[in-house]
């Protein structure tokens, strides 16, 4: 038996680092269909509720104006086939698993845009579509039936079309006098905003929970030995590890006979390598160049110069402190293209005239910043860095620097 590790060990490891220490993504996330994630599937059962209570406003409106249509059965129709896409898109998105095919959101989308068509159709000859439509406001609406479970950029794309549809309809049908202004604009805000609105609770709760979620990953960082490898490296190295030992078993159990041949010898040495760079990474790689490489937002606008590891000197508080502040200074980074930066650097230790190193080790932090203004800055930052040590904050190019004396036992008198 002979075990063969995959090639891509240090490719996807370095890689991965060196990505987020320059300020690309260090993670691409993997393509797939969009499924409601991170607690939005209970968003989507209330944005289901929503639009059921407004399919019964609706549909009682359409009940109570009868007399008025001059043919209601187009209308009858159109509520026909609005109630049986939301009870299918429902159950539907519940079987097969909180996501919804391309094929299916399609047809939804046609089955809307029937129902818009029918309904208009009806009240045409009332010339007052926005007090009288009443299925076609509720089916632009009915978007949020999947608001968790296609991208937003669809929805908006959809709401957008319908209403610009309505929109036409009701300049051409309307006359576009005083009284009939107003209900054609409240009619089409009650039907695309409530879309728009989604939309933005949605992306901005998941963006809440990732920024969280990557906070509580690295925060383990904070309580690691002064050099480490990282969560990624540990995963790497019990890979490796288990290898050697697949390796070794075979050749103890005979398996895989001496002396090696050439394509297991060459197995055999780059396991010895890898193991070596992890082992050599680990003496070199202290906890905060861990948490800004392995975050996914600090990867991106974070930069640290480190050389001397002065960043493992710190204790536990020290370092919660500077984490915080970090994370604090560049939490508007989340979203795409941020256009705050931040440069952390540590050192070097410069000897004072007539003060000689004792206990205590002086280790001067500079904390520099882009597009960040000291009256933007949260005041929880200010807390934090109180934990780090003594600071002095100016401004430099219109942004933010921060000078920090932070004191640390000498570990030459430990």
């Amino acid at each position: 038996m002979t075990f063969i590790p995959e090639d891509r060990t240090l490719d996807v490891l370095v890689g991965s680092k060196q990505g987020a220490m320059l300020g690309r993504t260090p993670t691409s996330r993997a393509t797939g269909p969009h499924r409601a994630s991170l607690g939005t599937a209970f968003i989507g059962i209330g944005a289901a509720l929503v639009c059921a209570i407004r399919a019964i406003y609706g549909f009682s409106t359409f009940v109570g104006q009868w007399s008025m249509y001059p043919n209601p059965v187009p209308a009858l129709l159109a509520w026909i086939v609005l109630i049986v896409v939301l009870v299918a898109t429902f159950i539907t998105a519940r079987l097969v698993g909180d996501h919804l095919p391309n094929w299916v959101f399609a047809l939804v989308l046609a089955s809307l845009a029937a129902v818009v068509v029918l309904d208009v159709y009806a009240v045409w000859e009332l010339h007052d579509i926005g007090r009288t439509a009443s299925a076609a406001l509720t089916a632009v609406m009915s978007l949020l039936l999947v608001l968790t479970l296609r991208r937003p950029s669809e929805l908006l794309i959809a709401a957008g079309a319908a209403g610009a549809g309505l929109a036409i309809a009701m300049v051409i049908n309307t006359t576009p006098t005083e009284p009939h202004i107003a209900p054609q604009l409240t009619a089409l805000a009650f039907a695309v905003l409530p879309v728009v609105i989604g939309v933005a609770l949605v992306r901005g709760f998941r963006r809440m929970i990732q920024i969280e979620l990557d906070r509580v990953l690295i925060q383990s960082t904070v309580s690691a030995p002064r050099f480490a490898v990282g969560m990624l490296a540990s995963e790497e190295l019990a890979r490796l590890d288990l290898a050697a030992e697949d390796l070794l078993d075979s050749v103890a159990s005979g398996n895989t006979p001496l002396p090696l041949r050439p394509k297991t010898a060459s197995v055999a040495a780059s396991l010895a390598t890898e193991l070596r760079l992890h082992l050599i990474e680990g003496r070199r790689e202290t906890w905060l160049y861990h948490a800004v490489s392995e975050s996914e937002m600090l990867g991106r606008s974070v930069s640290l110069d480190d050389k001397g590891g002065l960043a493992g000197l710190l204790d536990a508080n020290q370092r919660d402190g500077l984490l915080a502040a970090i994370w604090l200074l560049v939490s508007d980074t989340a979203k795409p293209n941020g256009s705050r930066t931040v440069q952390v650097v540590l050192g070097p230790i410069v000897p004072r005239v007539g003060q000689p190193f004792g206990r205590l080790l002086p280790v001067p932090i500079t904390i520099s910043t882009t597009s960040v203004a000291r009256n933007r800055v949260d005041p929880s930052t200010w807390d934090a860095l109180r934990r780090v040590g003594r600071y002095s904050d100016s401004t430099q190019n219109a942004s933010l620097r921060v000078d920090i004396e932070c004191f640390v036992d000498n570990p030459a008198e430990l």
